[in-house]
């Protein structure tokens, strides 16, 4: 009777692989990660869904097709997972440029970064663009730290913020999401 048992469980636990294993037709859509859609993460409305195209599912142009780094947070102003071509580009506008130096190793960092997320999200302005700059782990490249040298930063979660590439803020202090939102009203 054991036996019978245990050919039981081994044919459900195939059958439970087994329907897991299906394949998809390509529908041409791209949806937002689950971690990327903030507090809506429920179904995908318009502005989760994105063509393949780079414009939004009903036509219109979205600021993501304007970036090569997955966006983290916002919908006018974007906080981007840092790219050195994204970075320049923004450094030719004259929008502030907010860069927070993360390590993925940094509990500060860790608990800082959904209240950064939280802000970009209340954001209203498209002259603003922040990046998560990688900052001494596994993940930062000559580039980063190039440019943790260039603005003095000594420390992962400090953050900086440019405008026509001049420096106009530089803290390392801990800032929850409103301090995030008054700071970048000032500077903006």
């Amino acid at each position: 009777m054991i036996g019978g048992k245990a050919v039981a469980v081994l044919i459900l636990s195939l059958a439970v692989l087994a329907s897991g294993c299906t394949t998809t037709q390509d529908s041409g859509v791209m949806e937002k990660p689950a971690g990327l859609m903030g507090k809506d993460a429920g179904a995908a409305g318009p502005e989760g869904v994105m063509e393949k195209n780079g414009t939004a599912a009903g036509g219109m142009e979205t600021a993501m097709a304007k970036y090569q780094g997955q966006v983290l947070a916002g919908k006018s102003a974007l906080l981007l997972d840092f790219v050195q071509a994204d970075y320049e580009q923004a450094m030719q506008t004259n929008r502030l440029v907010v860069l927070y130096f993360y390590a993925d190793w940094c509990p500060i960092c860790k608990a800082e970064v959904p209240q950064l997320y939280a802000a970009f999200d209340q954001l209203q302005s498209e002259n603003v663009v922040g990046f998560r700059v990688n900052f001494n782990d596994g993940s930062t490249d000559d580039f980063e730290r190039g440019l943790a040298e260039k603005h003095g930063v000594a420390y992962q979660h400090t953050k900086v913020f440019t405008r026509n590439g001049q420096q106009v803020l530089k803290s390392p202090e801990t800032w929850d999401t409103q301090r995030y939102l008054t700071e970048i009203g000032k500077a903006s």
